[in-house]
């Protein structure tokens, strides 16, 4: 009897042992097809954080019809942190705040659909999320029902308060209860790249961030003691070189949008031509109830926009670099492309590019620009208009900041 129990007693320690030093491989299958083109919408997030509430979202909705928003692609309304009460109920089901949301959450979720539009929500994998409301930890499969029965269409997880946990198994754990739950929804991994979710995310999520927070500035660093959050164009150098993870139904995230937020008109006009060039998800943070229409024109460029939402899902890529101008570059269906100069300096600069001289290979999906072999039409995204073929040297000026964005089209 000893002799069992001792035996007993060294297998339960061998396999404590196996366990504390192995990750237990989850099968794991997302909802698949939901998000082909890279989602389009509103968060909360940027402009208000935790001052949400339904009169927000309702005006929010409306604007998104009536200014043409919706027709232009935005399609996801999404209340990030604060949309809940500071505990869970006796049954453990998260509360959605009643002075914010007087109507009840699924009222308001009814809502959103009747305009046509969908609906998100945001939690987090830790104890509590980054505004300290209640986390889902451990409460993965009752919440999946939660959102389920609430019928929304979106779930942003953040990953604040996650001391000890693993992130591939903690967004597979989420992915599987939303799975089991039965209603599609769409899943963001907001992780922040710090464990490189482009490396195991495509059988999990959606789409994934691969940055900190985004701040509304062109090239800045904003230090907050333990994190920071980055400028744009800092975020897009912090991860343009993990493009090959990204396409169809698994997007490289380069966080929501800060168009319309404080930026100057050009500033605005280089973020949203980035985010377009790196099939990121085009999830704008700025009051609607205030937009400008000049932030307006930026946000529902459909020329740009196409660009964006390009079937063949491609992320863009730096091809040049001469003294702070910069040329990017992606590829688009049916064998055209489209381009993107960018001034990154404090000073105009002038553009002459000879498109004879350049051969632009793209190594990481075995395509090829060249126009010795192919004529291209140009045209102007922002001008909208058509501005000659590749057979003539490309010349402008380009303003501290701004952008140029060309399609090339191929001449039949």
């Amino acid at each position: 009897m000893k002799k069992t129990i001792l035996l007993l007693t060294t297998f339960t320690f061998s396999l404590l042992a196996f366990c504390q030093g192995n990750t237990v491989k989850q099968e794991v299958s997302k909802f698949e097809g939901l998000a082909n083109k890279p989602p389009m919408g509103w968060n909360s997030w940027n402009t208000f954080e935790t001052n949400i509430d339904e009169k927000l979202v309702k005006e929010t909705a409306d604007i998104m019809v009536a200014s043409g928003m919706k027709s232009a692609g935005y399609t996801y309304i999404v209340l990030d942190d604060g949309w809940m009460t500071k505990e869970r109920d006796s049954n453990g089901d998260l509360v959605p705040d009643p002075v914010k949301f007087p109507s009840g959450m699924k009222a308001l979720v009814d809502y959103v659909h009747s305009k046509g539009l969908k609906f998100g929500l945001y939690n987090c994998a830790g104890t509590k999320t980054c505004a300290g409301y209640p986390g889902t930890r451990g409460y993965e499969y009752q919440d999946a029902r939660f959102y389920a029965n609430l019928n929304i269409d979106f779930l942003k997880y953040d990953w604040c308060n996650t001391e000890g946990i693993n992130a591939k198994e903690a967004y597979a754990t989420m992915s599987n209860a939303l799975k089991k739950a039965g209603k599609p929804i769409v899943f963001s991994l907001c992780e922040w790249g710090d464990n490189q979710p482009w490396n195991w995310g495509k059988p999990i999520g959606n789409l994934w961030r691969i940055s900190g927070d985004i701040n509304p500035c062109f090239d800045c660093e904003n230090n907050h003691g333990t994190w920071s959050s980055w400028g744009f164009m800092k975020i897009i150098e912090m991860r343009k070189d993990i493009r090959k993870f990204s396409g169809p139904d698994h997007w490289n995230d380069f966080d929501m949008m800060e168009v319309g937020n404080g930026m100057t008109f050009e500033e605005d006009k280089a973020h949203f031509a980035m985010w377009s060039m790196m099939a990121s998800p085009l999830i704008a943070g700025n009051d609607f109830r205030k937009m400008s229409k000049e932030t307006l024109s930026i946000l529902t460029n459909k020329e740009l926009i196409a660009v964006n939402q390009d079937k063949l899902g491609i992320q863009g890529f730096k091809y040049l670099d001469d003294d702070q101008l910069e040329v990017w570059v992606k590829p688009l269906s049916d064998g055209n492309w489209a381009i993107t100069f960018l001034n990154r300096s404090e000073a105009v600069k002038k553009v002459v590019f000879d498109w004879s001289k350049h051969v632009i290979k793209d190594t990481d999906f075995n395509l090829e620009f060249n126009t010795t072999a192919t004529v291209f039409k140009i045209n102007d995204l922002w001008k909208n208009k058509a501005v000659g073929t590749t057979n003539t040297i490309f010349k402008s000026e380009l303003a501290s900041h701004d952008v140029i964005t060309l399609k090339l089209t191929k001449v039949k």
